[in-house]
């Protein structure tokens, strides 16, 4: 019997799945640019990881090899290409193919970019960059020595993930040992920002949970972490949980307890992360000028450049020097409260007097300006005019999903959506593994 043939489109479209699978990128060829000949069509169903097509599908005359590289500091893709002996023409073309639109964007290639090279002998193949998780551009060689880009795409599921443990060093470090990540860390510390003071109020075998969505790729890879839907403390200070919501109504996004409060404040208790409550409200000897006076407010010791932030919406009155208080930013609030912020090395971006902020805005930078022995945040509160302590103060709350009853149905159905989540996960409050960053932030 004849054995069948292969035409060789088929050929080619062979030899392209079995060099992206080499690329070790799982997903689908999206769409296909061309600098010279007409684009490959559309790959529908298969991931390129199901094609079980071997290298000698190729049909080269010489062995593929590949090259891992990475960019360096200073260095460009094209210097790259010099530095692994490509071709000047091949590299020149093959980043051409590369920059098209809506492909890669040269300038915000950064150094320790990761580049894989395949070549035949002295000619370029390939080149393959994942610019970011999940997406890789591959641009190949055809028989007619012309360069074609294809973006591949991971197929990503959305999978929601569990942490659970007891605070043994930080909230930080014992959260990173278990799994989340770096935002998630802050996520859940700006959840509980109104409630606790994590630099004193956070002890030894206090408990933690942790429930944040995650991307999987098909092999359960996790290629990016997303948002925490739900963060608990149990604790000496604090016991108390919050699921967040979007509320169908207004479109905000919050974090909620199980009854449908707002974690929300009016203002911040401290609005700055990481810092150590310095110098107290109240009646003390200045360290500069010696007289003993009021203390308008509370100061945060925190190392320069620490963000600073809009402790409550408002309207900025003030960004400017001011006397001895250095750079400074003094923010109206509703109902007759302001709040000001000092010694600042430098404001946040587009901060200026009649600048709208949102809670939570960087509305400057940790500094030591104006009269100060050293780096720290000068932080005050008054209502109508009068300057009060903001760490005793009694704060207005956020909104209260009862008050409209078809919103608080949606949260409860959330809730209890996050808690099958939870009770999935089963299992005790587990032990914080061992630390895995030898100098984390302070939280």
């Amino acid at each position: 019997m004849e054995e069948p043939t292969l035409s060789r489109g088929m050929r080619s479209l062979i030899g392209l799945a079995a060099l992206a699978s080499l690329g070790a990128t799982i997903g689908i060829v999206s769409h296909v640019e061309s600098v010279v000949v007409p684009p490959v069509p559309h790959v529908e169903q298969a991931t390129l990881a199901s094609l079980p097509v071997a290298p000698e599908a190729f049909g080269v005359a010489e062995p593929l090899i590949s090259i891992d590289a990475k960019l360096r500091r200073n260095e460009t893709l094209s210097g790259m290409m010099d530095r692994l002996d490509i071709a000047r023409r091949d590299g020149a073309q093959a980043l051409y193919s590369l920059s098209q639109p809506g492909f890669l964007d040269a300038r915000k290639m950064r150094a320790g970019q990761s580049v894989r090279v395949y070549k035949a002998g002295d000619t370029l193949s390939a080149l393959a960059i994942e610019p970011e998780p999940g997406r890789q551009l591959m641009t190949k060689r055809g028989l007619d020595g012309a360069y074609r880009t294809f973006e591949m795409t991971s197929r990503l599921t959305p999978v929601e993930q569990v942490v659970k443990g007891q605070i043994k060093t930080s909230l930080y470090v014992d959260a990173r040992a278990l799994g989340a990540g770096d935002q998630q860390v802050v996520d859940f510390a700006q959840a509980f920002a109104f409630d606790v003071d994590f630099q004193r109020e956070i002890h030894p075998d206090d408990e933690f949970e942790i429930v944040y969505e995650s991307m999987v790729d098909e092999r359960g890879n996790e290629i990016r972490r997303g948002a925490v839907i739900f963060a608990a403390l149990n604790g000496r200070a604090i016991k108390k949980n919050y699921y967040q919501f979007t509320s169908p109504d207004d479109g905000v996004t919050d974090y909620f307890d199980e009854t449908g409060q707002s974690a929300t404040r009016f203002l911040m208790k401290t609005p700055i992360n990481g810092a150590r409550l310095s110098s107290h409200f109240g009646k003390r000897r200045h360290p500069i000028s010696g007289y003993t006076r009021l203390h308008k407010g509370t100061d945060f010791a925190a190392p320069t450049g620490t963000p600073v932030y809009a402790a409550g919406h408002g309207t900025v009155e003030r960004a400017s020097r001011y006397g001895g208080y250095g750079h400074y930013v003094r923010i109206r609030h509703a109902n007759g409260y302001k709040t000001a912020y000092a010694h600042l090395s430098r404001y946040g971006r587009g901060i200026r007097s009649g600048k709208r902020v949102r809670q939570g805005d960087v509305i400057g930078y940790v500094g030591s300006t104006g009269a100060s022995t050293g780096p720290h945040l000068h932080y005050e509160v008054y209502i109508k005019g009068k300057p009060v302590n903001a760490m005793t103060l009694k704060l207005p709350t956020g909104r209260k999903l009862e008050n409209t009853p078809e919103v608080q149905a949606a949260f409860d159905v959330r809730r209890d959506e996050i808690d099958a989540i939870r009770a999935s996960a089963g299992g005790e409050v587990l032990q914080s593994a061992q630390m895995a960053d030898p100098a984390p932030p302070a939280l």
